[in-house]
């Protein structure tokens, strides 16, 4: 007995180390009360890691939702909710609405930076880009419950714009900037695979629009129904098959180059720690994408209102104002990888995200509306169309060298700025619903 007492008592001393060295001589009787006494020394550890856990709590805190200057917009969202219900201005409801969660879109992208330092780039890039576009699936949810199909498709496809043009085209500008005396390059491997589901996701929305737009349809209003909902499983299963085949199957073709990036840096490596845990950066996904979806609610509320009041077109609020909030984490994040000279990551986030928008999301919000019995399709009208076909066009053929630098990121921000001009002066001919 007396030889289990010392091992039970060296076990203890290794793994507390605070305790003090008191209370080693003793009598092995008292080891047969241990279960109905408790050991100073387990008190002790008690208070120690629940002090420690306090500390790393409140250092959490500070670090995510404190220590970032764009908090500051943070308190624009309970306002909001005020607003709503004292005043009713839709208007103002929408705007401070915009203003609060532009903070937590931001943060949801650093909490899922923060993760990816233990994921990895490949596994990081997709979890960017999921969680990055959190905030534009809840509002589409939202609005798709109230009905609004045409909010649902062009603040979608203003989202898919906004990556590929505005989100790239900062990250390839400031990349360029910064690096200036050389030449970034990425995989192009990834950047050609992502270009063809793109393009394959424009063949899923041009023919339901060319079908009903040339009256060619079997049963008016019902086939091109049916030919969304079967284009949507198709476009979910060659999604699906994408992430089986870059993560499982073929990891290596898409981490080459990341790998040249991760050696380059590996001067700063010490600097790129990670800032909070593994669990603690889940814990505030949560809680920041629970958030997300209450302001979402209002947002989503007062857009018809906030047309109205403020005399500018529905169209321009959904494809151009609210994904630029909705897509502030991909924003964020991309230009800080672009700047670290790691493009592979900000492929991942900023088109990466544009093809999990056109390949998932939309395919699953027209699954979801078949459930819901609401009348979702894949005809996004021809105007809206043409924009993203030739929006793809444009960015495949900036993609096909591998490489990028910041008169390329000037051109697709200023293809972006006529895309915005385009949708300001366009009048919506349908309504939603329709």
């Amino acid at each position: 007995m007396g030889s289990n007492g010392e091992k039970l008592e060296l076990e203890f001393d290794d793994e507390i180390p605070f305790s003090s060295s008191q209370g080693t001589n003793k009598i092995d009787s008292l080891h047969f009360e241990a279960p109905y006494i408790a050991s100073p020394r387990s008190y002790l550890s008690t208070r120690v890691l629940r002090k420690m856990y306090q500390i790393s709590l409140l250092r959490s805190i500070y670090i995510v939702i404190i220590k970032a200057k764009i908090n500051v917009l943070l308190p624009f969202g309970p306002l909001a909710i005020l607003l709503h219900y004292v005043t009713g201005k839709h208007a103002w409801v929408f705007f401070f609405s915009l203003l609060g969660i532009t903070p937590l879109a931001e943060r949801l992208g650093y909490a899922t930076e923060q993760l990816t330092f233990y994921t990895g780039s490949t596994v990081g890039g997709l979890l960017n880009a999921t969680f990055g576009n959190a905030t534009e699936m809840i509002i589409s949810l939202y609005a798709l419950n109230n009905g609004m199909m045409r909010v649902v498709k062009q603040s979608l496809l203003g989202s898919i714009l906004s990556n590929m043009l505005l989100v790239l085209g900062c990250a390839f500008f400031s990349g360029g900037i910064i690096h200036h005396q050389k030449v970034q390059v990425f995989n192009k491997a990834t950047a050609i695979v992502n270009s063809g589901l793109l393009l394959m996701a424009v063949m899923g929305l041009l023919f339901p629009a060319v079908l009903h737009f040339t009256h060619t349809e079997v049963h008016f209003g019902k086939s091109q129904l049916a030919l969304s909902r079967f284009s949507s499983c198709i476009m979910l299963i060659a999604y699906a098959s994408y992430l089986f085949f870059q993560l499982k199957s073929q990891p290596n073709l898409y981490s080459s180059v990341s790998e040249d990036g991760e050696n380059n840096s590996e001067d700063c490596e010490e600097d790129e720690a990670p800032e909070i845990t593994q669990w603690e950066a889940i814990a505030w996904l949560a809680v920041l994408t629970i958030w997300i979806s209450v302001l979402s609610g209002y947002l989503v509320d007062a857009i018809e209102g906030a047309s109205d009041s403020l005399n500018m077109p529905m169209s321009f609020i959904s494809v151009i104002l609210l994904p630029i909030v909705g897509n502030a984490a991909e924003h964020a994040s991309a230009i800080m990888f672009a700047m670290k000279d790691k493009l592979d990551i900000t492929l991942g986030v900023a088109i990466g995200s544009s093809t999990q928008i056109s390949m998932f999301v939309i395919p699953f919000c027209v699954v979801v509306g078949w459930f819901m019995g609401k009348p979702m399709d894949l005809n996004f009208q021809l105007f809206e169309t043409a924009t993203l076909f030739i929006t793809v066009l444009v960015v495949a053929f900036m993609l096909q060298e591998g490489t990028s630098n910041y008169f390329k990121g000037l051109m697709l921000i200023l293809c972006y700025l006529i895309v915005a001009a385009s949708f300001f002066v366009h009048v919506d001919p349908s309504k939603d619903g329709d």
